[in-house]
């Protein structure tokens, strides 16, 4: 039997980044009920279901929000009881009020500027995780803006991708790997870090 064979299938997840307000946008954070830890809204994947959908059934569930679903931001990937946990990442725009109640698993949800919902977050990993694509959630929704504004003219240099300035100078897709303290990483999980990579680079290719 090959290594390959004897490892247990990875665990399947998928999350929003949520972002609400416009001129200075807030980023939802959740509190775990039995946990009480401070997360990123996100949950397992269902049988067969896609995780883009997985992701804003999750959101709706744990911040009581419907959500408009955007661009692709990344993934991370952590070990969890012997298995890796493989969570991707979608910018979210929150659309009107809230519209139910939290989950039972929930007990709150805040809405904070992107340094204090980094900092409010309990797990290293999803501190991480939002340090990266923080920023570039909140250079899609400040470009998104400048758009309906002004009709799709041309965005000023500081905004464009490439421009070497901003937030757009950090890559459009994440993919981070973080390890529990009493695991080491190895070379399959590097290797699943960057096969993760090459497959998400290669959709956004094909897509654009």
């Amino acid at each position: 039997m090959t290594d390959s064979a004897k490892r247990p299938a990875p665990i399947l997840a998928a999350g929003g980044i949520v972002l609400r307000g416009n001129a200075r946008p807030r980023v939802a954070v959740v509190r775990m009920r039995r946990e009480k830890a401070w997360v990123l809204p996100k949950g397992k994947l269902m049988p067969r279901e896609h995780p883009r959908d997985a992701a804003k059934r999750e959101v709706l569930e744990e911040t009581g929000h419907d959500v408009s679903v955007h661009e692709f931001l990344g993934s991370m990937s952590y070990a969890v009881e012997g298995k890796i946990k493989i969570v991707q990442f979608w910018l979210m725009r929150a659309t009107g009020p809230q519209v139910r109640d939290l989950m039972d698993d929930v007990k709150a949800v805040k809405w904070l500027p992107l340094r204090q919902a980094i900092d409010i977050l309990t797990r290293p990993h999803e501190k991480v995780f939002l340090t990266h694509v923080g920023p570039i959630a909140l250079s899609h929704a400040k470009k998104a803006r400048h758009a309906k504004k002004t009709g799709g003219k041309k965005l000023p240099l500081r905004l464009r991708k490439g421009s070497g300035r901003g937030p757009a100078r950090v890559a459009s897709v994440e993919h981070v790997i973080a390890m529990d303290g009493s695991t080491r990483p190895n070379a399959f999980v590097k290797a699943l870090g960057n096969w993760i990579g090459r497959v998400t680079q290669s959709a956004l290719r094909k897509a654009g």
